[in-house]
């Protein structure tokens, strides 16, 4: 019986993903001196003809002038810092990229979009293996590259588990030495893939070992069996091209945090960049759903994962308009300790922002001290939510944020929509897209009084 090498672990994981849909080429073969080339050297990573036939099709209302500037934009993303290029390039992935064309004599603003996010199967996916990168004399090959319109979005770097001297340890140091030597090529990474052929994590570019994290699920519905090797359940569950956009898209947050030196008192601003878990996944996008249902944008027996089979699993549900009925009843999501429950609660407010019409979230917490460590949580996410938290401080303020016509993202304590006087509470607002989340709800739910009664008695202790 022969012994399985790492190039098997490569093919198996090129057909699972041919499988999915994916095209698959060989890296020596579209190489500048290859038989059919597709980049002008090897330190260029980016497979610009493909970037641009990609563009022409997603953006045929967009003057062909103004979509060769969106080209040429990311390709000049060049700073001296790594992860600052990469967060530059994934607002433009994200957001779209800021262009004026002329209509009717005037200029006007629009974006051009690399990525059809609202329909997956509107783009085109490579699995490239063997592609040689040269930058600043360091020759490197990354085991396997996968490529949306002709950017190299995702890094497999493939162990084999028989070989008692590689390990998934081994794959996440040849992650660092690419990072440290060919740089250019993490510009445009959303994030990276270690597996040694049965044991497989991904992380982001500044992912320590030990935040890799393991796809447990292919469906969302029941984790992958013991005896199913985790690279399948990854590549089944992660990579397949409609939760790959969604991820890409929704659950990638660039968290921002200030620290000030206590000798010198400058303040210094560090960014992390952090992927969804699986459980964090599925459990935000089960709760669109069900928001989606209390709102009245689907009916109640239809279910949004459904919609995957028509290529609509990252919820672009654009030309919906809800219908007069909805339970408003959005649901729980049961969290345990340690599993990431505040950025959960980021990646849901950044996607549902998106899918409803302007809507205003409102983020209610029974304690300062966690309404302030939350709303921090929120505001050092501010490239996913696209806005500014803001923090109400009293009660008339509160009312004010909830009177505005559409918007918002409002941190509150529950206390506050207590009437100074009486038990006669205002209407606010009579709009249908206010998403309310409670943090910590269950010890709310005596009311006012008990939790006033529980303060006193506490104080008497």
């Amino acid at each position: 019986m022969s012994k399985i090498t790492e190039n098997d672990i490569e093919l198996l994981a090129i057909e699972s993903l041919e499988s999915l849909g994916y095209k698959y080429l060989y890296g020596p073969d579209i190489a500048p001196d290859g038989d059919t080339p597709e980049r002008d050297s090897y330190e260029q990573v980016l497979l610009p003809k493909r970037i641009t036939h990609a563009v022409r099709r997603i953006n045929s209302s967009i003057p062909l002038g103004a979509q060769n500037e969106a080209i040429k934009e990311i390709q000049r993303i060049a700073s001296s810092e790594i992860l600052a290029n990469n967060e530059t390039f994934h607002r433009l992935l994200t957001e779209g990229i800021p262009v004026s064309k002329r209509v009717d004599g005037d200029d006007r603003g629009d974006r051009v979009w690399i990525i059809d996010f609202k329909d997956p199967l509107n783009n085109e996916f490579l699995v490239v293996n063997q592609f040689t990168i040269i930058e600043n004399g360091h020759n490197k090959r990354p085991d396997i590259l996968l490529f949306v319109n002709g950017i190299p979005l995702i890094v497999m770097e493939l162990k084999n588990a028989a070989d008692e001297n590689t390990t998934t340890h081994s794959a996440f140091r040849q992650i660092e030495t690419y990072k440290a030597q060919i740089p250019g090529l993490f510009t445009f990474n959303a994030f990276n893939i270690i597996s040694d052929g049965f044991e497989a994590k991904s992380g982001t570019i500044n992912s320590g070992y030990s935040r890799f994290m393991t796809w447990k699920s292919a469906d969302g519905l029941a984790e992958a069996s013991h005896l199913t090797s985790q690279l399948e359940t990854l590549i089944n569950g992660m990579l397949n091209r409609e939760t790959l956009l969604d991820l890409i898209r929704h659950f990638i947050v660039f968290e921002e945090s200030a620290k000030e030196d206590s000798v010198t008192g400058l303040t210094s601003i560090t960014i992390v960049k952090k992927l969804a878990a699986y459980h964090q996944y599925y459990a935000v996008n089960k709760a669109v759903e069900s928001t989606l249902r209390a709102s009245g944008y689907i009916p109640a027996q239809e279910s949004t994962l459904s919609l995957a089979a028509e290529s609509r699993q990252s919820y672009g549900l654009h030309g919906l308009t809800p219908q007069p009925i909805g339970d408003r009843k959005g649901g729980v999501v049961w969290h345990t300790q340690g599993s990431g429950k505040s950025l959960s609660m980021v990646f849901y407010t950044g996607k549902i922002v998106l899918v409803l019409d302007n809507p205003t979230i409102l983020v209610i917490t029974d304690r300062n001290d966690l309404d302030d460590q939350l709303f921090d949580t929120f505001a050092a996410s501010k490239q996913l939510l696209r806005q500014e938290p803001v923090q109400a401080e009293k009660r008339e303020q509160l009312k004010q944020l909830l009177k505005v016509n559409a918007g918002g993202i409002v941190f509150t304590t529950i206390q506050k929509f207590q009437p100074e006087e009486g038990n006669i509470y205002e209407t606010l607002s009579d709009r249908k897209n206010i998403v309310v989340i409670a943090d910590e709800a269950h010890r709310t739910q005596y009311g006012f009084k008990a939790k006033t009664i529980d303060d006193k008695d506490a104080q008497k202790m």
